[in-house]
Order: C-alpha cells, then structure tokens, then sequence
C-alpha cells in the first residue's frame, strides 16, 4: 500500500514537472519543434534571395522557430508568421548595411502549409512579378507585399486565399497593374484592402463591383489607381462597418462629386484629394452622416466650390472627432465663422489657396489642440487676431498671400511656445510686426521664420539676435520687408545654422560680407538680390544656390570661384557692375545647373571650357561685351536647354553653328553681329527647339523651310536683319503655334526647377512697338516677327491656322497681294503690324472677330475701301494706323467714305484704259497709213511719169465726154 502510494506520488510530481517544463518553455517561447521540410524549404527560399546587409544571419541550425522573422506553432511546430519587412529583420543603425532583400522567390513557399502570415514589404525585387504560387497558401489571412518593387499583372489566383484578412499590394510608383478584377470578389473575407499605385484597367463599375461582394471591409485605398469614374449612387450597398475610404489621385476629369461619398455614417476616414472633383461641396453633405468623422482630405481638386461656413455647419455633429480636415487648393469662398472652433479636437486645419475672405475669427484661441493652421492663398483681411498666441501646440503657421492689415505685436507670440514654422505675408503691405524692444521670444522649436511684404524694416528686429534656434537647417527669409540697413553681426553668428537665407528685394546697404560660415548640411540656399549691397563677390564655401541678383557688386569674378564653392549648383549674378572675363575655374563646378551673368560688364570671349559642366542646363551671358564666336562645346552639354548670348558683339557665321544641340529649347542671339545665313538642318540639330530669337544681326538668305518642322516653336524673330525671299507658307504647319502659352510654361519650367528661387528668365520682345520684358514664369506671347527685313510676296493663307498666335509682325518689308480673307480665325491675336509694305485691296471684314486685338497697324501701304468699325476696331482711334493709305475712309479717318467717289480699283482700271487706248491707236494708224498709200499709189505715179499722166487725163477728159452725151440723150427722151 505504502508503495503504490509512493509510486502514485512520483507519477504525480512528474507529471507537474512535464506541465511545468511546458509552461516555462511556452513562456520563453523555446521550441525544438521545427519541421524538418519546412526547415528545408525555408533555407531555399533563402539561398534564392540577395541578402547583402545578412540580414538572415540567423538562419542557422536545426531550429528554424528561432531564426529571425520567423514565428511557429507551439504545439505542432508549422511556420506560422514569416516576416521578412526590411525594418524588421534587418534593425542594424549603420546605414551602410541597409540594403533591402532582392533576388527571387522561391516556390518552396508551397511547403509551408499553415503559413497564415506573410510580410515581404519595403525589399526590392527588381521588378519581378508577384509568383503564382502565392495563391497556393490556402492558409494565409495577412499578406503584405507592398513596396518591394514587384511589377506586372498580378496574378488572378490571389483570388484563391479566400481566408485572407488583410491584403497590401500597394507600391510607389505604378508598375503593377491588373485587368480583370474580378478575382477581388472571392476575398470576402477581407477587412484590409491596399491596392494604391496599381493601375485598374477593369471599369470602375466592375472594380466597386468586386469590392461590394467584401462585406467585412473596414479600410479600402485605392489612391493612383487610374481610375476614371465615380459611381452616381452608393456601390457599397453590402458593406456596414467601412471606416476608411481612400480614393485620392485618381483623374475622375471634374465629375460632379456624388453625394453618396458623405452619407455613409460609419466612415471615420475620406481620403479624395488631387482626384479632379468638382462641383458645390457643401450640398453634398448630409446632415449628421458623418458624426464619426476624423479625417476628411478634400485638397487639390482645384474645382470644388462651395462656402465654408455652410460646410463647417454640415460637419458641426463631429466637431468632437474631428482631427484632420484639408481642403486646400479649391475654389471654397466665404468667410471663416466661430463655429469652427467648436472642433477643439482639430489637429490639423489647412484652408491654403482657396478663395476665402474676411478676417480669423478671435475664437481662434480655443483650438487647444491644433498643430498646424494653413491658410496661405486666400483673400483674408483684417488684422491677425492676438488670441492666435493663446495656441499652446501650435507648431505651424502659415498666413502667406493675404490681405492682413494692422500689426503683429508680442502679444501674438506669447504662448506660441512650440512655434516651429511662422510664415506670413500681405499683398497690400499693409501689416507691420512691430514688438517691444525688451521682448525676448521664448520659441523652443523655432526653425523656419518666413516675412514677406510686410513692414518690419528699417532696421533689422533686435528680437532675431535672442532667437534661440534648435536646430541646424534654419530658415530665415525677410523679403520686401523695407530693410535698408547694414547686415547685422547677429546674423554673422548663425550663419552656420541656416539652410536657407532669403533677404531679397529690400534696400540693404553696405558692403557685402566677405566670411559666412556656410556649413549647414542640407546644401545652403542665399538670396540677397535686389538691395544696394557694394563690394566684390565672396567666396561662400558650401553655399549650393547664391543669387546676388541687382545689387551695386564690382570687381571680377574670382579667379578660383570654381575651388572654393565647388558646391554651386545656382549662380545669379546678373545686373551689377562686374568686370572682366569668366575664370576658367569655374569648369570646375561640376554640379552647376545654370549661370547667369547678364547686364554685367564682361568682356572676352566666351570660354571653351563648358565639357566639365555636364548639368548645365541654362546659360545666360546677355547685356555683356563678349566678343568673339560661339564655342562649339556648348553643344556638348547634354542637359542644355536655354541659352541667351544677346546684346554682345559676338560675330560668326551661323549657317552651321549649334550642332547637335539635341536638347537646346530656347535659343537667344539678339543685337549681335552674326552673319551668314540661318542655321542649316534646324530641325535636325534643335528638334526640341521653342524658341528662336535672332533680331538685330546681318544675316541674309531666305527662311529655310526646315523650320516648320520644328514641333514646339511658337516664339520666331527674326527682325532687323537682310533676309529675302518669301514667307515659307509651311509656317501654318507649325504645331506650336496651334497650342495654347500655358502649355510653354509647362514645358519650360515644370520639370526643371522648384526650389526657393527659380531662374529669373528675362526675355526681351518687342510688342506694340515697345520693348517689352517678360520676366520668370511670365506667360509669353506666341510670336512671329520678320520685320524690317527685305521680304517679298504674298502674306501666305496658312498662317491663318495659327489659331494661339499672340502677335504677328510683318512691317517693313517689300511685301504684296492682300491680307488673307480668313486672318480673322487668329482669334488669340493680340497685336497685328502689317505696316510700311505694298500691300493691297480692303480690310477684310473676317478681321472685327479679333476681339483680343489691342494693336493694330496698317500704315503706309495701298489699302481701299471703308474701315470696320465692329468689335475691337471701335476702339481704335488713332488715326496714324491708316496713314497713308489714300484710298481707306472710315472712322477715325477724316475722309467720309459717303462723299467719296471711290475709284474703280486701281489695277482693273488700268486695264481697261490700257485697252481703249490700244484699240484707237491702231484704228487711226490704220486710216492714215490707207490715205497715204492711196494717195502716193495714185498721185505719186502721175507725177513721176508724163505718158501715164496724158493717158489719165485723156480717160478723164473722154469719160467726161460720155457723161455729158448720156445726160443730154435722156433728157430728149424724157
């Protein structure tokens, strides 16, 4: 009995310790039961992949429940998670090791049968597709591929992992793609669904469909997706619980925004920013629908309408949840109403570039919780409330581009504690920031301080120097703010804190300082153009973009600009009084992407040196007194796109210049001495050129006709030189003349420079017979300008196709016929110069449909008939835009076309004329030659010979005779 109790307790005490040894290594996670296939199958899937940082160095050994990424059953020993997200399995802080996994899958994937969660995110793949097989994990409810560089269709057999949860195939950019959607319905067990950046060619009919046959989904991103349209009624007539909806950049082409996207109540989440909506927002709401709200990101669709205060009483019902609301970049109006800072939950608030007016409401200083407030881009007014300071969180604040009056004092500040971010400015200039001189600013974050248009000057604020800045990269940017004093020993002292310093546009004296501590590590931008600042160019090492644009700076460049700011990728140093040539250091800027030295006092000849500045892409050296030829290097730079040479005394030969300049858009070389022809194979060696300025030169020959194969040309001028021949009618071929100027903005700036400070592109054109200069991104006027040449014929009827032509100028020249008939279908025409030529017959009437038409000249030619008086030509009532015309009457002429007997024209009558006299000329030389020859047959030869002259009187005398005898026997008998 003793025994058996013993044996019983020892059975006992075994059995606790068997279920304790589990607890402890259930609790440790300890497992020695990895499966030996599955084992095997994950070191091929690993032997498939590229793992250059060994971030599967701990795929080792028997036990592959312990490998990293790697999770198991604790009973059965199956791989459950496989995790292999690059933040997770490799978490090394040395940069140099993070390089995600590449290489291929492998298809022992398939091995791993209850595999339910797979993580492949943040790797690169290469551009591989997404393998089959992936529909042979039955067992999978998370899968996660995103953003690890899969391409192509992704395989309709994901549909077959009907188990699945969450499903994030999104990318960064749109390589996958898919067609048939369908196989998204089978997924009804989904309660995640991120397909963003894959390109939906299926219908959006079909894909909301598909999603519709989802009911437990909770959260759909379908952003940069490609699709077209929104469904007029709510496709989610299954879905109860959806939560988070974003549709966001997709080009819906300013459909109506349907109502159904603000009547679903359980959404916490809209996501529609940058999809092309339009219409009025506010009727879209339904009343109390969107109680739940928290995010509502409605921005950059550029035609949504509405007023904001009817919208903001709409959503009052979640004004408890609210926390972001975004809806910038439309066309939302109206004032900003109180009730608005009932959304004391509001994190973040952005109103930027919209239409709204009046001023902040005082009640701003209730929204204890907001972090950023955007209202930049409207046309606000007032004065900036000071319970703005009362904003304890705020971080950023962004008030550019209003109407703001009165000042900004302190008291604003006064709790802005967290202020990181200030930024404000008035169009009018009407506000001032003025604050007491012993006020010391206690700004914890302060980083970014942005005034423009305002009046602080004409000191600089004494309260800057007690600026605490945290950080390095600072933003300091002071712009026509009415500075005039010297630059201040303060701003010595942070220079090696500031990213960006911008004191442009004010009258800043003195000479500039020749040591700036410039070591900001995110490449440092100084703008301090526009002022009166003296002196010679420093060297600023480190500094990435220096503009010294319009200042009173002397002295040459210097000679080893190139070594000490190696960095430069931006060098404006136009309109001073520089000195000198270019220094051959310069080469030496590898990464500099333009240069402008224009309205300087530069002499020599234009350096050959340009084959080490390989990104180079504008080059303006105008208003100089280079000499010499055009280096034929430039074309060498493969990234070349503008470059300006005028108003040099440059001299060369361009009938083959600019050789291959594959990239060349804008090609300037105004008011030099160039001679020769136009370039030869334009097309050819400038096939993307748009813009072509020639005026002031000797050359000579005829138009070529290769230059209406040039695509995107819409500015021709060609003024002021000795080209002969006649108009190449092929110009009404040009394409670019048929394209609207916002196009050229486009083209010649979207893709090349954002940034702070752009290039300040000044073309010079002569409009209206004055010089005119568009300046930055200016919309230029589509132009064809011959005049002053010794162009002969007609004004071809092509150039009436030409519908986006802005100004046409064909005076002085040697030109004939009419003006076309149709000329009025230029119905962007704004400025017309037909002046000092031989034209001919009347205005025709097809003209009154140009009703941009500001600038008319028809001077001195032979124009007849009756002015129009329709439309624009009302308006013109110089009488100098006819002179010398004779045969014109009309308005504002003194010549009455009433009492006017106008002449037949001019060439028929002479025709006529010439004719009648022609007739009567021979008729009377006829008559007189028939009288003298008569006269001289018959007379002449009686007088000649004495025997012809006896026998014809004889015949006269007998003839006689018989008459008499006749006359007397008829009287007997009668």
């Amino acid at each position: 009995m003793a025994s058996t109790r013993i044996i019983f307790e020892y059975a006992t005490l075994s059995i606790l310790l068997l279920i304790s040894l589990a607890y402890v290594a259930t609790s440790l996670n300890v497992s020695t039961l990895c499966i030996d296939e599955e084992r095997v199958a994950l070191l091929k899937i690993r032997k498939d992949l590229k793992d250059p940082a060994n971030c599967l160095s701990s795929w080792i050994g028997r036990d592959c429940c312990n490998w990293k990424g790697i999770e198991c059953d604790n009973q059965t020993g199956h791989v459950l998670k496989l995790n292999l997200q690059h933040s997770h399995i490799c978490t090394s802080t040395n940069i140099t090791e993070w390089s995600p996994l590449s290489g291929q899958l492998n298809p022992s994937f398939t091995y791993l049968k209850q595999l339910t969660y797979l993580d492949l995110s943040y790797n690169d793949f290469q551009g591989i597709p997404i393998p089959k097989f992936i529909g042979s994990l039955g067992m999978l409810s998370y899968l996660d591929l995103s953003s690890a560089n899969f391409s192509g269709m992704i395989p309709s057999q994901v549909g077959n992992l009907s188990n699945l949860h969450y499903l994030d195939i999104s990318g960064l950019s749109p390589s996958l793609w898919v067609i048939d959607i369908s196989w998204l319905s089978l997924l009804s067990n989904l309660q995640y669904l991120n397909m963003n950046f894959v390109n939906i060619s299926s219908p959006s009919s079909e894909l909301f469909q598909a999603v519709n046959m989802i009911p437990s989904l909770l959260e759909l991103h379908l952003s940069f997706c490609n699709l077209g349209t929104l469904p007029p009624s709510l496709p989610f007539q299954n879905i109860t619980s959806l939560s988070t909806l974003d549709l966001s950049a997709n080009y819906f082409n300013f459909t109506i925004i349907p109502s159904w996207l603000f009547n679903i109540s359980t959404l916490t989440e809209i996501h529609l920013s940058s999809s092309y909506l339009s219409g009025p927002l506010s009727s879209k709401f339904g009343r109390g629908n969107l109680c739940k709200l928290q995010s509502l990101f409605l921005s950059d669709n550029y035609q949504l309408t509405g007023d904001i205060s009817e919208l903001l009483e709409f959503l009052s019902c979640s004004n408890q949840s609210l926390v972001f609301l975004s809806l910038g970049s439309n066309q939302l109006t109206g004032k900003l109403p109180n009730s608005l800072w009932q959304f004391n939950s509001l994190f973040e608030l952005d109103l930027s570039n919209n239409s709204l007016s009046g001023p902040i409401p005082a009640s701003v200083g209730n929204l204890s919780s907001l972090d950023s407030l955007f209202l930049e881009g409207n046309m606000m007014n007032g004065e900036i409330p000071e319970s703005i300071g009362q904003l304890t969180n705020l971080f950023d604040l962004n008030l550019l581009e209003n109407f703001w009056e009165g000042t900004i004092t302190n008291n604003h500040f006064h709790n802005l504690t967290n202020l990181g971010w200030f930024s404000v400015s008035s169009k009018n200039k009407s506000l001032a920031l003025k604050v007491t001189q012993d006020w010391v600013p206690h700004f914890k974050h302060l980083h970014r301080l942005e005034i423009r248009d305002c009046q602080v000057g004409p000191a600089f604020p004494n309260w800057f120097r007690n600026v605490k800045f945290p950080v390095m990269d600072m933003v300091l940017v002071l712009e026509n703010v009415g500075i005039s004093e010297e630059i201040p020993l303060w701003l010595f002292n942070i220079s090696s804190q500031i990213q960006l310093l911008d004191l442009s546009h004010n009258k800043i004296c003195g000479f500039l300082p020749r040591v700036m501590n410039f070591s900001s590590s995110n490449s440092p931008i100084v703008n301090l153009a526009f002022n009166q600042l003296k002196g010679s160019i420093p060297l600023w090492s480190g500094v990435s973009k220096l503009y010294l644009r319009n200042n009173l700076l002397s002295g040459t460049i210097p000679a080893d600009i190139g070594k000490e700011m190696s960095q430069l990728t931006e060098l404006d140093l136009s309109n001073n009084s520089l000195i000198g040539s270019i220094p051959l250091s310069t080469n030496k800027i590898q990464n500099l992407s333009y240069i402008d030295l224009s309205k300087n006092y530069l002499t020599g000849e234009i350096p050959i040196f340009w084959m080490g500045l390989q990104r180079l892409q504008i080059i303006d050296l105008s208003s100089n007194s280079f000499s010499g030829g055009i280096p034929t290097s430039i074309c060498s730079l493969p990234s070349l796109f503008l470059l300006d040479l005028s108003s040099n005394n440059l001299s060369a030969d361009l009938s083959s210049a600019f050789q291959n300049c594959t990239h060349l858009k804008t090609l300037v070389l105004s008011n030099n001495r160039f001679f020769g022809s136009l370039p030869k194979d334009v097309a050819k060696n400038t096939p993307l050129l748009a813009e072509l300025q020639l005026r002031g030169n000797t050359l000579t020959g005829s138009i070529p006709e290769d230059l209406c194969h040039l695509p995107f040309l819409h500015l021709l001028d060609l003024a002021e030189n000795r080209i002969s021949g006649s108009i190449p009618a092929c110009l009404g071929d040009v394409h670019g003349y048929k394209l609207p100027q916002t196009y050229f903005i486009y083209l010649m700036y979207s893709l090349v420079f954002g940034g702070n400070v752009p290039y300040s592109r000044h073309i010079e054109l002569v409009i209206n017979g004055r010089i005119t200069e568009y300046i930055n991104q200016m919309a230029v006027h589509s132009i064809i300008d011959l005049s002053k040449n010794d162009l002969v014929g007609e004004i071809p009827e092509k150039l009436t196709e030409l519908v986006h032509l802005g100004a046409l100028n064909l005076s002085w020249n040697h030109l004939t016929g009419n003006i076309p008939s149709n000329i009025g279908s230029l119905t962007d025409l704004e400025s017309l110069d037909l002046s000092h030529n031989h034209l001919s017959g009347s205005i025709p009437p097809s003209m009154t449909s140009m009703t941009f038409l500001s600038h008319l000249n028809l001077s001195s030619n032979n124009f007849s008939g009756q002015i129009p008086v329709a439309n624009q030509f009302g308006t013109f009532s110089d009488p100098s835009i006819y002179a010398g015309n004779p045969h014109l009457c009309g308005t504002p002429l003194p010549t009455n076309c009433s009492s006017l007997m106008l002449p037949p024209p001019r060439d028929e009558e002479d025709t006529n004329e010439g004719e009648d006299k022609n007739e009567r000329f021979w008729l009377y030389g006829s008559i007189a030659l028939g009288y003298i020859t008569g006269f001289w047959v018959v007379c002449g030869s009686l007088v000649l010979k004495r025997s012809w002259r006896h026998a014809y009187f004889k015949l006269v005398y007998d003839m006689r005779d018989k008459l008499l005898v006749f006359i007397a026997v008829s009287l007997v008998r009668a």
